[in-house]
């Protein structure tokens, strides 16, 4: 290159270089940051306004954005402290057992997480800012992302005005009020429920999920634009015939007509090829204050679509171009993409898909708020996708618009909600404010927000309302919204199986397909059909799960935020009370394992509907609040807890599942399995050619079995048949632990089954007195040194208020007030002789359903602090009793084997139950019975003698019952 040419090089690179330095200047000349330092004052006694604090200098200082408690502003919480949400066990205040953790330097409340600091009320920010002299030949705005929840805004002396919305940015056109130079912003935060009423437990401001703080945790900017300016832009995609339907608002200020053009150019933004869409020009003039103008975008041949599988973005860019030389220029980012319903399933540009989603309750320990930073939203719904789920619904809430941008790029389809909970305090269709406030409310979110692809559907009365004449109402709504915007579809709102459905919704989310039926032998040969069978829209599972599991104490390090796992202390301090801190690991591993089987059987029994068009798992996460539901397989940290991972939960939570229909899970070997095998599929496209192999296997993986079944077809569905698998099991001739796989392609699946000899050798129990009374005789044989197995089964006094069911807790035992069941599985020693010819895991799996299904428990608060049983129910945490389903003792000279389950009855058709029995009469048969613990007589006796225990007052009258499933 000559010296000539490298001249000219470094003259274009230096004229880019000014005209990028230049622009990037005139971004900055359009907007200023108002994020830093504010003047503050705590308004307690809510005098600011009758004292015109806006006309004053605020004494205080703050950080914005950011929340009050951020920066330890409030009181610390106390007994007196009034939360934003219900309680429905009050004997927290009132009982004598929890006066230890009513103290004030040692308040722990077991409800919820606990902010270091707590205020309700009014507060004042307060900032002086410097307007340039070219900003008030422009229109101004002062935007307000995420404050909590209503503000007042003042220029100097003078009133802009109101706004409270508690989805969407508070905007404020202060034109009129700023001047050049210094001014004055004075903002009035207030965080109180005063006329409208969303419900003191909506997550939108509920103390039991984000906490009802004070404050402004997003953007905070002043925007300029032209006086001629882009207003609200509503992009419709009409995949069809490859085009965008656009609706332009332009807003004028000036009094005079206004003639210009609106320029468009798109491209796609997040895709190997980048497809650019060639430019369009809109003439237009303006008569009015504003002015909409439709327009048809064709995007031409090569378009590319948007869906969860394959998340296609768009830019649309215009530009607006006035005689008076105004230049105003919007972005808005959009995918092609059509989310319908066709009879009980949604589709996906044409395709049926499913929907497998959890519920996210706004739930962030570090804040107590949610982000306002796209790159915290990503984090979250790769989490979501590494888990297989496609779909996240917000319980009455609204996300920023940050939730939208990260799930259109990652491709996951979201269900904001109206921020309402209208229960528990409040209802709809009642004339209350509430009611023309979710009008607003969803008018806000659907203009903020409704470009977004990922916003496919929205439940417009928020979640479970109250009040007679609600139906009537969110028919209007729905109906309302289905006129205005054909982009999403409408339900009325999110409800439990008691709530009444609005006809008029689009699609249903209700709590009726849900649920596994433990209370019989476990099986999978059920699904939902029957229960849905009467609608005819799509049906999304309500909530589903919601399986308790143990406290994982080494999360509480985690909590280095604005809140102190107080609950955790409690529940930690109570187990160490009743001498089991030890356990703590083994408990959370144990319970985990339990609940990641329920997890895996309540999913699939939805995959198994095959009219079901999704799930909504409460949760993927813990939830905090309501009495602390640790109901996730992951924290609330979106972290694993170590007993099942992104790779074992997608084998039954993925886009493709291959499934099984078990008849039962315990048989004998003179039994034949006999099992269906499917497939449920909601890929990209069908599967051609598909050769489906299955598997049995045993103990380090040894083969008994493998077949491959015919190649087929798999289309887009659920629940399609691949073929019927046979094996008779005569040749098992020990106890076997066998595992079933199924491989479609890549997709694996696998459920463990368990096979007993169908007659066993007898065992010498001349040595063993085996009874179901402790009486004189037994204990005249302890004296003598024999040895006894006691059938305590039916006889327990002492734990026979706690009751056990093979599921675990539903939800946790303090928000439904102690109603069953009150377990979270066991934890057994299985590594103890007693269970030689029992083999068996540390954990409650399909084969103990038998023996522990309504089965009672023994209370061992009276036994040594060292005595562990052989089989330990895991008790509630809210209480962390020390209970025992099989104990072995030393008692006077004697041994003592004791069973609270029954181990001696209709054992023909509990092959489990019998094997176990078989166990341990080998075992006390033998010279390895030696238990460690020696007990008294009288405290063996104890646990059998009638007397009040445990009476537990939980005060409260009111009652979430209408919420909980079923009866098992």
């Amino acid at each position: 290159m000559d010296i000539a040419n490298k001249n000219i090089t470094k003259l274009l690179i230096l004229i880019l270089s000014l005209l990028f330095i230049s622009n990037c200047a005139r971004q900055e000349k359009n907007k200023m940051n108002l994020a830093g330092e504010w003047s503050f004052s705590i308004d307690t006694a809510d005098i600011g306004l009758s004292q015109n604090w806006h006309t004053k200098s605020l004494s205080g200082t703050i950080k914005l954005p950011g929340a009050m408690r951020d920066y330890g502003k409030g009181m610390e919480p106390d007994l007196q402290t009034n939360w934003t949400g219900s309680i429905y066990d009050s004997s927290f205040y009132y009982s004598p057992n929890y006066k230890k953790y009513r103290q004030n330097n040692n308040i722990k409340f077991p409800f919820w997480l606990t902010p270091k600091k707590h205020y309700v009320g009014p507060a004042w920010y307060q900032k002086e800012v410097i307007i340039p002299q070219e900003w008030p030949n422009q229109k101004i705005i002062l935007k307000l992302e995420r404050p909590h929840w209503e503000t007042m805004v003042w220029v100097d002396s003078s009133k802009v005005g109101m706004r409270n919305s508690l989805s969407t940015p508070h905007k404020y056109d202060l034109t009129t009020y700023l001047s050049s130079g210094k001014n004055r912003i004075t903002i009035r935060v207030d965080n109180r429920i005063k006329e409208i009423n969303v419900g003191p437990d909506s997550h939108s401001l509920t103390d039991h999920t984000q906490g009802n703080w004070n404050g402004i945790t997003g953007d905070i900017k002043l925007l300029t634009k032209p006086l001629v300016n882009i207003g609200n832009i509503k992009v419709a995609p009409q995949i069809e015939n490859k085009s965008i339907n656009i609706s332009v608002e332009i807003k004028n200020s000036n009094k005079d007509m206004v003639y210009g053009s609106l320029n468009l150019s798109a491209r796609s933004i997040n895709t190997k090829n980048t497809h650019r869409v060639e430019p369009k020009k809109i003439n237009f003039q303006s008569k009015s204050k504003d002015t909409t103008i439709d327009i048809r975008y064709n995007l031409g041949e090569n378009v590319k679509l948007w869906s969860a599988v394959d998340p296609s973005l768009y830019k649309l860019k215009i530009e607006l171009r006035d005689n008076n030389g105004n230049t105003d220029i919007e972005k808005v980012q959009f995918g092609m993409r059509n989310f319908a319903t066709e009879g009980t399933h949604f589709t996906i540009n044409g395709k049926k898909t499913f929907l497998r989603g959890m519920v996210e309750c706004c739930v962030f320990p570090k804040t107590g708020y949610p982000p306002t930073e796209v790159s915290k939203w990503a984090e979250i719904f790769k989490k979501l996708k590494e888990y297989g789920l496609n779909h996240m619904r917000f319980h009455s809430w609204c996300p920023p618009e940050a939730a939208f941008i990260a799930a259109d790029k990652q491709g996951v389809y979201l269900q904001p909600e109206a921020p309402t909970w209208a229960n528990h305090g409040t209802s709809l269709g009642e004339g209350l404010p509430i009611d023309k406030y979710l009008y607003k409310e969803t008018k806000n979110i659907i203009n903020e927000y409704g470009n977004h692809p990922s916003f496919v559907m929205m439940a417009v009365g928020g979640n479970e309302p109250a009040g007679s004449h609600q139906v009537e109402y969110l028919n209007k709504l729905v109906n309302y919204w289905k006129k205005r915007d054909a982009r999403r579809l409408f339900t009325g709102a999110s409800i439990g199986g008691s709530w009444p459905i609005a006809p008029e919704s689009e699609f249903i989310v209700r709590a009726d397909a849900r649920g596994v039926p433990w209370n019989k032998r476990p099986q999978t040969m059920f699904d939902h059909d029957n229960k849905i069978d009467s609608i005819d829209k799509p049906y999304v599972a309500h909530e589903s799960g919601q399986f308790n599991v143990f406290p994982n104490f080494d999360e509480m390090k985690k909590y280095t935020g604005v809140y102190e796992p107080k609950n955790f202390e409690y529940f930690k301090n109570e187990l160490k009370e009743h001498h089991m801190i030890d356990k703590a690991e083994d408990f959370l591993m144990a319970s985990g394992n339990l609940q990641a089987l329920g997890y895996k059987h309540e999913i699939e029994a939805a995959l198994r509907t095959k009219e079901l068009a999704g799930f909504q798992l409460l949760n993927l996460t813990d939830f905090p609040g309501q009495g602390t539901a640790l109901i996730g397989v992951l924290d609330a940290f979106w972290e694993e807890k170590g007993y099942i991972d992104s790779k074992e939960f997608t084998r039954f939570s993925d886009s493709t599942v291959p499934l099984a229909r078990f008849p039962k899970f315990v048989y004998t070997s003179a039994e034949t399995l006999k099992v269906d095998l499917e497939v449920t599929h909601y890929g990209s496209k069908p599967i051609k050619n598909a050769t489906p192999v299955v598997s049995i296997t045993g103990a380090q993986g040894k083969v008994f079995d493998k077949k491959q079944l015919n190649t087929t077809d798999i289309p887009l569905g659920s629940s399609i048949l691949l073929g019927l698998y046979n094996l008779p099991l005569s040749s098992i001739s020990q106890p076997r632990k066998l595992k079933l796989e199924i491989k479609v392609n890549a997709h694996k699946n696998n459920w463990e089954f368990w096979v007993y000899p169908e007659k066993l050798p007898p065992v010498d129990t001349s040595e063993i007195f085996i009874t179901n009374s402790f009486n004189n005789k037994t204990k005249n044989i302890l004296k003598k040194g024999g040895n006894v197995f006691l059938d305590a089964s039916g006889k327990v006094e002492n734990g026979k208020n706690v009751k056990q069911y093979f599921r675990p807790v539903f939800w946790n035992t303090s928000w439904f007030q102690m109603n069953p069941p009150h377990t979270l599985g066991i934890l057994c020693k299985d590594e103890h002789p007693a269970f030689e010819y029992f083999p068996t895991e540390y954990y409650s799996d399909m084969k103990w359903w038998s023996i522990l299904n309504r089965q009672q428990v023994m209370r061992l608060n009276n036994f040594p602090k060292d005595f562990e049983p052989l089989v330990q129910p895991i008790d509630t945490y809210h209480l962390n009793r020390r209970l025992g389903a099989i104990f072995e003792a030393k008692v006077r000279n004697g041994k003592i084997l004791v069973s609270s389950s029954n181990l001696t009855d209709n054992l023909k058709n509990r092959p489990a139950a019998r094997q176990l029995f078989y166990s341990l009469k080998k075992y006390m048969a033998s010279s390895k019975f030696k238990p460690k613990n020696s007990v008294k007589v009288s405290t063996i006796k104890e646990l059998f003698v009638e007397k009040d225990r445990d009476y537990l007052n939980f005060y409260t009258e009111e009652s979430t019952e209408d919420l909980k499933p079923e009866e098992d």
